[in-house]
């Protein structure tokens, strides 16, 4: 169940020229997220902008009560954010949705992020390392080497980390849906389909190259989608996707779906 509180900054600094990552202090978000979830920020003191921001759970600390939002500077209202200070509190939502679900059955879990896709993506790792056994492996794709966030962090949880790039500054050139296909084909050491699961997040034509390339490969795969929020509760319809059992709200229904579920076309 999701609740509206004020929460107090306790760090919130400048990652990259627009990439911002938020420290704040709650008791109920710290232990009830799970990874794949978000909340909504209100991002000024005012009603202006009316809507609130829906960003992406980074990671949390059950045991100093703590939560991380990692985001990206794309319009007013994450601009107006960074305009907050330590000790200021915002007024949030969550968390919300409905996150990625780790099946305890299968060993091999392949974390796949476009952009700013890394940001939930952190906390999966997180919770697969922990139940132990298993083999993470995470594919970074960027426009850029200047764009390739959580490199470090991912290489001290898991067995393995590709990073792709459309310019080819960084890692290997292409699309980290291409990336992948070549991974499972030639880099993987012990292909299992059946005990494999892709997660990935990133922006949707993303998504859909990666659905295709896990029915091929016959490899659950869970998507988290992109779409325009604006309640994050699911009253207001705005960010509708058509599934195959009818349309389904990504605030609410999601944002982690099955990639079968998903209609496309």
């Amino acid at each position: 169940m999701p609740i509206q509180e004020r929460c107090r900054i306790l760090d919130h600094q400048k990652i990259s020229a627009t990439l911002f990552k938020l420290t704040l202090a709650s008791s109920y978000i710290s232990t009830h997220a799970s990874p794949g979830q978000f909340v909504q920020i209100k991002c000024s003191g005012t009603n202006d902008p009316l809507l609130r921001r829906p960003i992406s759970l980074h990671r949390w600390s059950a045991e100093h009560k703590t939560f991380e939002l990692l985001y990206e500077v794309v319009g007013r209202g994450t601009e107006l954010l960074t305009k907050y200070s330590v000790n200021e509190e915002l007024d949030i939502i969550g968390p919300l949705g409905s996150g990625f679900t780790v099946d305890p059955t299968k060993k091999i879990h392949i974390l796949v992020a476009g952009g700013m896709g890394v940001a939930p993506l952190r906390a999966l790792a997180e919770a697969i390392k922990g139940t132990g056994g298993k083999a993470i492996y995470v594919l970074i794709g960027s426009r850029s080497k200047e764009a390739v966030f959580c490199e470090s962090d991912f290489r001290k949880l898991t067995d393995q980390v590709v990073i792709s790039t459309d310019d080819g500054s960084a890692g290997k050139k292409g699309f980290v849906s291409d990336i992948l296909l070549s991974f499972l084909e030639n880099e993987l050491t012990t292909p299992n389909s059946e005990l494999t699961t892709i997660y990935a997040c990133g922006p949707n034509p993303m998504l859909k190259a990666i659905a295709e390339i896990a029915w091929q490969k016959k490899i659950d795969c869970q998507l988290s989608m992109e779409e325009r929020m604006a309640c994050g509760i699911g009253a207001c319809k705005g960010c509708a996707i058509k599934t195959k059992g009818g349309f389904k709200m990504v605030c609410k229904d999601g944002p982690v779906f099955d990639a079968k579920e998903i209609v496309w076309n």
